[in-house]
């Protein structure tokens, strides 16, 4: 699973979700490409279960790159 290997700090800013991109036309690797819905924060869970479906359907026959990296944490407010 992606995780950084070290980090200055323990906890980041939260930030603010920005919407998307307008009119994004060009791929920087590969032939096809995924596009987001919305914006939302990715853990490192979800790109690894992402990872695992696209690489069991191209079933060795394709590369695949995956551009985001979890390097800000994902936590929720317990209920």
């Amino acid at each position: 699973m992606l995780q950084p290997k070290r980090t200055k700090f323990r906890k980041v800013h939260r930030g603010r979700l920005k919407g998307k991109l307008k009119k994004v036309e060009t791929l920087l690797f590969g032939d096809f490409g995924l596009e987001a819905l919305e914006p939302c924060w990715l853990t490192g869970q979800q790109i690894e279960a992402g990872r695992r479906v696209l690489s069991r359907i191209t079933k060795r026959g394709g590369r695949i790159w995956i551009r985001p990296f979890p390097d800000k944490t994902v936590t929720y407010r317990p209920p």
